[in-house]
């Protein structure tokens, strides 16, 4: 894993919020998925984890992002908890991963990858979060590699494609979401390596060397 990503771990994240603005809206939902590779050299889902999360104080809830999540942030039986708590469960897991996996430091993987790695980094500069494992500005956008592999950039869209069952039901929920997401982007590296485009890469290392 970490000779096929340059030393970092991709961990595919999605976040549910009160709007688009990281620094004002409240981060409401986030949740982890890590990967690993089989002895084949295949990317697969390794371990999930989600969590929701209680509005910062002097959030901003706007009701047009509420309506289209369907998440009431008050509702007690959300089980939500303070964003640093959040975060750090989520953080703390993400560094096992990467110790495990030899590698040096996360890659954000996400479905419009900017908008969630943007929410990600206000909230640990908001909560003052100790040894954020993802690189600061780096990510791998999942809607730009299926627009190129499956010619679709929508999630469900581009499921649908590439044979990855999608209940529409079920989106916006920010675990199912990022299932979603680790499920796409394996397909899409494990293509690329049933392609030869893998064997391609290593071969230039050898003529490199």
């Amino acid at each position: 894993m970490a000779d096929r990503f340059r030393g970092f771990l991709p961990v595919v994240i999605d976040v549910e919020t009160a709007g688009f603005n990281p620094r004002t809206d409240a981060l409401l939902e986030v949740a982890a998925v890590t990967l690993t590779m089989d002895e084949n050299g295949y990317l697969m889902i390794d371990q999930s984890f989600d969590e929701a999360v209680d509005p910062f104080e002097g959030a901003n809830l706007e009701q047009s992002a509420l309506d289209f999540t369907g998440i009431d942030p008050f509702d007690p039986e959300r089980n939500a908890i303070p964003e640093a708590l959040a975060l750090e469960n989520i953080f703390k897991a993400i560094r096992k991963s990467i110790k495990a996996h030899n590698c040096k430091r996360a890659v954000l993987v996400g479905h419009n990858a900017a908008f969630d790695h943007s929410f990600i980094q206000a909230a640990a500069a908001r909560t003052d979060a100790k040894r954020n494992p993802f690189h600061p500005f780096s990510t791998f956008d999942t809607a730009t590699l299926a627009g190129l592999a499956y010619g679709q950039t929508v999630l469900a869209r581009a499921c649908d494609v590439a044979d990855i069952d999608f209940d529409g039901k079920k989106a916006h929920s920010a675990l199912y979401d990022t299932v979603k997401t680790a499920e796409l982007f394996c397909a899409i590296v494990n293509r690329w390596k049933d392609l030869g485009g893998w064997d391609m890469v290593l071969e230039s290392r050898q003529y490199d060397d």
